[in-house]
């Protein structure tokens, strides 16, 4: 009984941001990492940041320096900042996070995901 969900997606034009958020709610006891993929039509789904309960930060390189992953564990949120977005940014953003329940099962969940259109 653990649900994410995402927000803050839609058409943006090159150079633009949006601003993605993912809330985790239901039957927590903690969380651990948080991170967003992304996957278009035909291709594998890539990882896009993740952060871990601490606050360490990973990137994949394609987006270093154009996204920043950030979260608020008190509102059990993540979110991803994308500035400079390219038309290769199109595709499906997942959110994705480790939790464990109140009943202490541990595993990972994944959001609906998001649609996010960059046009050229």
């Amino acid at each position: 009984q653990v649900q994410l969900v995402e927000s803050g997606g839609g058409l943006v034009q090159a150079g633009g941001s949006l601003r993605l958020s993912c809330a985790a709610s239901g039957i927590i006891f903690s969380i651990g990492a948080m991170g967003w993929y992304r996957q278009t039509p035909g291709k594998q789904r890539e990882l896009v940041a993740i952060m871990s309960s601490k606050g360490s930060p990973n990137y994949a390189d394609s987006v270093k320096g154009r996204f920043t992953i950030s979260r608020d564990n008190a509102k059990n949120t993540v979110y991803l900042q994308m500035n400079s977005l390219k038309p290769e940014d199109t595709a499906v953003y997942y959110c994705n996070a480790n939790i464990m329940t109140v009943d202490f099962r541990q595993s990972d969940y994944w959001g609906p995901g998001t649609q996010v259109t960059v046009s050229s």
